[in-house]
Formats: C-alpha cells, sequence, structure tokens
C-alpha cells in the first residue's frame, strides 16, 4: 500500500494547483502516484459563492478520457475473439452502409475519416458545424436526448474527410461506432460490459455510465459555462447535464482515484495480453494517437501515455508512465473567469504544462490533446 501524503509534503503540487486555480479555473483535484508514494489535493472552490474547496475524492465528468475506456473494451472483445482489430465495421454493424474499408482499428486510431457529430475544424478556419456545442443554443439543449443512432447518421450526411485510413482526424464519431460495435457483438449495454471487463475487477466503485441522466452523483464540484448571447454575457451552471450528445466519446464521470487506478492497470499489463497493449501504445505518426490513448516523448527524453478530456466546465487530466509506476490524475472546473473558448483551452494546456513539470520532471508533451470536445 503507498503511502499518502499531505500537502506539508508535497508543496510544490499544492503550489501549482493554487497556480492553476489562480489563472481562471474555478476549482481543481489533483492525485499524484510516484516513488514519494500518494498525495491528493485540491484548490480553489468547489461551488461558486462558497468557500469550500472541492473534495479530494469528488466525482467529475472526464470528458475525451473516457475514449480510453471505451478503446479498452473493444480490445478486450478482440483478446476474446469476437472480432479482429483489422476486421471491417461493416460487418459488425451493416445497418449504417458505411465504407467497407473502415476497420476497427481505424475508429479507435480516428483515422477512419468519418465526420465528427460535434462539427469539424478545416486548416483554412473554416467551421462546419455539427450538434449544437457552443452558446445558447448548447444550454437550450442542456437536458436533450440524443441518440447514438442520431449522431452517427448525422456524421455520415456530412462529407468524409478523407479516405479511409489516408490520415488522422480527431473524430468523435469514430467512438459512438465504438459503443455501437460493442453492444451488437455482445448483445448487452456498454455500461454493463464496463462494468464486467473493468470496473468491477478494478474495484472502481466511483465511476459511473450515466447514459442519459444529468445526474452526477456527490462529492462534487460545481462546473460553468460563461458565454455571450445577443450582447449580454451570461453564466450557467453546467452541473447537471445530459451528455448523450458526446455518448461513448467522452460520457463518463470518474474520480482521481479511479483514473489512477484504470490507467496504471492498463499499462502494468492487467487488463490486456501483451500484443494487444503494443497495438495500443504504438502511435500514429500525426499527432502521436495510440489505440485510445495518446502516446508521447516529453522534450527531457522521457514517454507519458495520456489522454485528457473536457468540455464546458469540466477538465479532466489522465497521465502515466509506461510501466503504470508513475501517474497524475486531475480535475479542473471553469468558474466566472472573463475567458472565451480560446483562452479556456489555452489555460487548459497551461495547467497540463505546470503540472506535468512537477510530477514527470520534464516538459510537456511535443504535442497536446485536443482542446475542444
Amino acid at each position: 500500500m503507498s503511502l499518502t501524503l499531505t500537502r506539508q509534503d508535497r508543496p510544490e503540487l499544492q503550489k501549482a494547483l493554487d497556480e492553476i486555480v489562480d489563472s481562471g479555473f474555478a476549482g481543481a483535484q489533483l492525485r499524484v502516484h510516484d516513488e514519494q508514494g500518494e498525495w491528493a489535493g485540491s484548490a480553489g472552490v468547489r461551488k461558486l459563492g462558497e468557500s469550500a474547496r472541492p473534495a479530494v475524492d469528488g466525482r467529475f465528468r472526464i470528458g475525451s478520457t473516457t475514449k480510453t475506456f471505451t478503446a479498452t473494451v473493444v480490445l478486450q472483445l478482440v483478446a476474446e475473439g469476437r472480432f479482429g482489430l483489422d476486421s471491417p465495421v461493416d460487418d459488425l454493424l451493416p445497418r449504417f452502409g458505411l465504407d467497407r474499408r473502415i476497420t476497427v482499428r481505424m475508429l479507435l486510431q480516428h483515422t477512419s475519416g468519418l465526420f465528427s457529430h460535434t462539427g469539424e475544424y478545416y486548416e483554412d478556419g473554416t467551421i462546419a458545424p455539427g450538434i449544437p456545442w457552443q452558446g445558447q443554443e448548447y444550454v437550450d439543449n442542456q437536458f436533450h436526448t440524443y441518440c447514438p443512432e442520431e449522431l452517427v447518421r448525422l456524421a455520415l450526411s456530412k462529407p468524409a474527410r478523407f479516405e479511409p485510413g489516408a490520415d488522422w482526424s480527431y473524430s468523435n464519431t469514430n467512438y459512438v461506432l465504438a459503443k455501437l460495435l460493442i453492444e451488437e457483438v455482445t448483445g448487452r449495454p456498454l455500461a454493463e460490459e464496463m462494468r464486467r471487463l473493468i470496473l468491477r475487477p478494478l474495484g472502481m466503485s466511483g465511476t459511473v455510465l450515466p447514459g442519459t441522466s444529468p445526474e452526477i452523483p456527490e462529492p462534487h464540484a460545481h462546473g460553468y459555462y460563461r458565454y455571450e448571447d445577443a450582447g449580454e454575457v451570461k453564466l450557467v451552471d453546467v452541473t447537471r447535464f445530459n451528455v448523450s450528445w458526446i455518448s461513448a466519446a467522452g460520457d463518463m464521470i470518474s474520480t482521481t482515484e479511479d483514473l489512477h487506478t484504470f490507467i496504471s492497470a492498463l499499462m502494468s499489463g492487467k487488463l490486456l495480453p501483451g500484443m494487444l497493449l503494443a497495438e495500443m501504445r504504438t502511435p500514429h505518426p500525426k499527432l502521436g494517437y495510440g489505440l485510445g490513448l495518446f502516446v508521447e516523448e516529453t522534450d527531457g527524453g522521457g514517454t507519458v501515455l495520456h489522454h485528457n478530456g473536457g468540455f464546458f466546465g469540466w477538465g479532466a487530466l489522465m497521465y502515466s508512465t509506461p510501466d503504470g509506476s508513475r501517474t497524475l490524475t486531475a480535475s479542473l472546473t471553469t468558474g466566472d473567469a472573463e475567458l472565451d473558448f480560446a483562452a479556456t483551452a489555452a489555460a487548459f494546456q497551461n495547467a497540463q504544462q505546470r503540472l506535468l513539470k512537477e510530477v514527470f520532471r520534464a516538459d510537456r508533451p511535443k504535442t497536446a490533446d485536443q482542446a475542444r470536445p
């Protein structure tokens, strides 16, 4: 059992957390496991207008960190012989009429070319919208339920970004299809398979797949979305939110302890056979994305594996060394700071860099996670 350290034992970590909150976040939680033991702390406030800090064991929305969980379940089913990594997805999900060149591997690595149902950003600066994802329209849909099939069909109604396998582009649609593939092959909901293969074996009692429920179990901090509508600045509490709009690409709720348990077990080979773990950790040349996680060399010569996540109100960090012996897991919540989308993304990236330098004693990875949903 690791030694649990106090704020006084690791003042540099508490200082980093305090500085992150000072940069514009409402609250932050951090958990570090390394050769010094286990350290957990928090900074800022649980809720605007109150003075209490976020609970160090609080639950939070993990956004796209969900993708690593979803990819792991897919790979576990590959290990069970249900299908192959290079099986055509159309054979497993024939109802969508997908391009038969799209394989399971391409979904997990974002090389399918499929349009992202949350919208696309092109090199020339143009945006192709998908479902509502910002402003008043986003808020008005706070409790709307989206069906996974609806999200996929929206994406398929848009032009593909490229031929299957020809390039790399981060698309949330890939992971909605991964969810549907899991459910089609097993005949069970993804939540049930996640509990069977990951949550129960690892004792991850703080992790939830909410489905269409807007609730988040206590204890938890509150996240806020600040935006402008018709010239008026508004602030909305987005703690309760139906996250079916992102589905298995980003809908899970967890804790820093559970994220540590998961990434440490995954990296140390407890969840996947060695061959499939090696496949998962083989990065695509563009942005270093493996199968459901980023594989990055730091400027200091080390390697970290990670998948961060976030959407308005919430951010999550999950980092590990290749052997799972050193991990960093964190949650960030946004408040009423005057940060637009670009400024919030920049603050999120700066927070990553600050924590990585403290925990991994290295500069941040040469490339960064996507800073959008």
